[in-house]
């Protein structure tokens, strides 16, 4: 089989990947600039910038007032405003609008204008944002079962919390868009967005135009994982607002400090919890509470809480089960998606449940898991109703077991820190069962537009945005093994609001599911007319009437009737012949994911279409002197289906798990009591870097296991690999309860920094 790589990896490499910042625009580019809040929480009492806007080169300097439309940007409840009228509830908060001849000319105005602020009380806090009683929206809830009587007739009882810290997404490409006003009140924005549509609707309302009038075009992000889903929208609404007044091309490229600053991150979580069990470990019923920081608006919060509490049950059968959730209100930048949305928080939780159990009693944690996994045949149904189906847990815990050598790498584990002092050795399986879809039934819809020229070449258009994940790269293979061609005679182009209207975002890990079978509709819909035409060409050919159109196959380049395969026309010729013939070569496609559904009051229903399975098993070195830790082996399984690209496909599974390694071992937000984000630079912030890569690290998709009903039998693959670090986390925790032959349960938190690993420590010792 041809190997094909990411579409983009040549120009990557060569440096001739075009992203926004590198368009060509004439001289007359204006650069654009966002005055933000300094302060968490206070009354705007008056501000002048009459002297700021005297700075030579200042061509605009807007306020609330000058918006021509809606002074709002939220993307589902209608509560952040695009600049600030009379308060401000976060530092970073937008409140005026600079376009300069430069950045330079811009920072040197913005220090002119004067404001003056009355500061108000400031909740930082998940703890203060409880005791304040201030919700961002109503809390939610979901349960199966009698939690009462289960937890009335239990063995066995553990509770606790558990503390989740929040991760900057950190995206090589910060937040950036550049909009060039044309004709009329028209406006074209290139936006680094996930999601063109919610952008194109929110710059239209911003300026009072209908979404006719905004073409959103996004060739390609240097990153998002989530960061882009909601929040590229500020600065396309803030670029296009300067635009509009200006009547001249702007550009907005947040600063790196000012992007981690002023933007949202992964919700932290205040999680509380108690289970029930038997003294096999069988758990009879879980109670969690699960709280959020939302930040200072509702952005996405309701739907992260959402999935955090489908997926608080993870991987396991529990009879009997509620899970509550609260998103809280704090003035800090409103929270937003990141990679697994809420899945982890919630998956966290739960693998530290079965963690303390195994600890509680004597037992090894991956015995405790298999013994409570969703079965094939029964105790196979979520606590929100949804059956569990093509159950792929009990084949990957065969084969990673022994794959990994788990149980006899358990015992040399145990042998080494037996044996050694301050170095020990800790090991740890994770399994994780994530759900693919939006749980917004809505949101599951794409679309898609090809275009095959008459001399055979081939232009796709869909919804889906490429973010470096090889979205692109998949829809040209899915494209090129439908029509039966060479990969190398179809193009994807830019993603762009005039080709493909009204899409949904590319989160979810739904890209390739939702916009691969948009791709296929568009060119089953072009192959109907012209298979057609090819069967009435072979029948006139051949004087006779035994070539249906259904009989064609397209393969190699050619088309051909299967049943008389020496009746045969290259792809070419044919494309060739039905132009000529006035046959219409273009299409557009639809897909729609079928049964799914789910009842927020009644916490019930089939919100995920299927389930995407893996797991992995950890091996860490603990310097129990410094906190340092290292990981010395992963070994991953993972489910994809029916692999669309298995290099992109391992990739994903490698990168997800290594941002994961970061989330809950080195990456932790600093504020200080004014609500300021103390690290927010790359040499304060410490995401993953090559020694954090674990030094043997094997990497296996599962095979033999096609999904039915996706394109091409396939999985998604984005997000689910993820939560699998936290195999890294448990094995660090591992580590830390050897140090007491296991017989106390740690203290223990994410992220697992070094600072948080001694003070582990410390408590256990004391």
């Amino acid at each position: 089989m041809k190997t094909i790589y990411h579409e983009s990896a040549k120009y990557h490499v060569t440096g001739e990947a075009t992203y926004i910042d590198d368009i060509k625009v004439e001289s007359q580019l204006l650069h654009g600039y966002v005055y933000t809040s300094p302060v968490a929480h206070a009354k705007i009492k008056n501000y002048d910038f009459s002297e700021a806007a005297k700075v030579a080169g200042i061509h605009a300097i807007l306020s609330y007032k000058d918006i021509p439309g809606h002074n709002q940007m939220g993307p589902v409840f209608k509560d952040e405003v695009i600049l600030a009228v009379d308060e401000v509830t976060f530092i970073g908060q937008s409140i005026f609008l600079i376009a300069a001849e430069n950045e330079e000319i811009a920072r040197q105005a913005s220090k002119l204008i004067k404001i003056e602020f009355e500061e108000l009380p400031a909740i930082l806090t998940i703890e203060k944002a409880i005791e304040n009683g201030q919700t961002i929206q109503p809390s939610r809830k979901i349960e199966t079962g009698d939690i009462n009587e289960a937890f009335k007739n239990a063995t066995n009882i553990i509770e606790g919390e558990l503390k989740v810290g929040g991760q900057e997404h950190w995206y090589l490409e910060t937040q950036i868009c550049l909009c060039i006003p044309e004709e009329g009140r028209d406006m074209k924005v290139f936006s680094s967005t996930q999601n063109p549509s919610e952008t194109q609707l929110l710059v239209a309302e911003a300026l009072g135009l209908q979404k006719m009038n905004v073409e959103v075009d996004m060739r390609r992000m240097g990153g998002g994982f989530g960061g882009k889903e909601t929040q590229g929208n500020h600065v396309a609404i803030w670029a296009a607002l300067l635009a509009n007044y200006t009547k001249r091309p702007v550009k907005i490229r947040l600063f790196r400090d000012d992007d981690q600053k002023n933007t949202g991150k992964r919700h932290r979580f205040l999680i509380k919890y108690k289970a029930a069990f038997d003294n096999n470990g069988l758990i009879s019923a879980v109670d969690v509470e699960q709280n959020s920081d939302a930040g200072a608006t509702t952005d996405l919060s309701m739907s992260i809480l959402e999935r955090a509490m489908l997926h608080a049950e993870n991987s396991y059968y529990i009879p009997n089960m509620r899970i509550i959730g609260h998103a809280w209100k704090t003035n800090l930048p409103s929270n937003t998606a990141f990679r697994g949305f809420g899945g982890p928080q919630g998956i966290a939780c739960m693998e530290t449940i079965i963690d303390r159990i195994a600890r509680t009693l004597k037992k090894d944690s991956a015995e405790i898991r298999n013994t409570n996994f969703y079965a094939l045949f029964d105790r196979n149904v979520t606590p929100y109703g949804q059956k569990i189906e093509n159950n792929r847990l009990p084949k990957i815990w065969e084969q990673i077991i022994e794959t990994s050598d788990y149980f006899e790498r358990r015992k040399q584990t145990d042998f080494f820190n037996n044996n050694n002092e301050f170095y020990k050795k800790g090991l740890a399986l994770t399994p994780i069962k994530f759900g693919i879809s939006f749980t917004t039934s809505f949101l599951n819809q794409a679309g898609a537009l090809v275009h095959i020229y008459n001399e055979g070449s081939v232009l796709v258009n869909h919804g889906g945005t490429e973010m470096g994940q090889g979205l692109h790269t998949k829809m040209r293979q899915i494209a090129a093994k439908e029509l039966g061609i060479d990969y190398e005679n179809i193009k994807v182009n830019s993603t762009n609001t005039t080709k493909v209207p009204n899409t949904s975002p590319t989160a979810a890990s739904s890209g390739a599911d939702m916009n691969g079978m948009a791709v296929k509709d568009a060119i089953d819909k072009i192959k109907h007319k012209l298979s057609a035409f090819i069967a009435c060409k072979f029948a006139a050919t051949y004087r006779d009437n035994t070539t249906e159109p259904e009989f064609l196959v397209y393969d190699r380049n050619l088309i051909y009737d299967w049943k008389n395969p020496e009746r045969k026309i290259t792809f070419n010729e044919a494309v060739k012949a039905a132009y000529l013939g006035r046959i219409n070569l273009s299409s557009n496609g639809f897909y729609a994911t079928p049964g799914v559904h789910f009842n927020r009051e009644k916490g019930y229903g089939k919100p995920f279409y299927y389930f995407a399975y893996g797991m992995a098993v950890s091996e860490i070195l603990l310097d129990t002197l410094t906190g340092y830790s290292k990981i010395l082996r992963t070994d991953i399984l993972h489910d994809v289906g029916e692999s669309l690209n298995i290099d992109i496909d391992r990739g994903q599974a490698e990168g997800a798990f290594i941002q994961g390694v970061g989330w809950c071992t080195t990456e932790e937000l600093k504020y200080d009591s004014k609500g300021n984000l103390l690290n927010h630079s790359p040499d304060t912030y410490k995401i993953p870097g090559v020694n954090d890569i674990p030094e043997i690290f094997n990497v296996e998709l599962l095979k033999g296991y096609p999904q039915p009903g996706t394109i091409h039998r396939s999985k998604a693959v984005g997000e689910p690999p993820f939560m699998l670090s936290l195999s890294v986390w448990l094995a660090i925790k591992d580590a830390i309860s050897s140090i007491t032959n296991h017989q106390i349960e740690p203290d223990f938190q994410i992220p697992a920094t070094n600072e948080n690993i001694l003070l582990a420590i410390d408590k256990l010792k004391k």
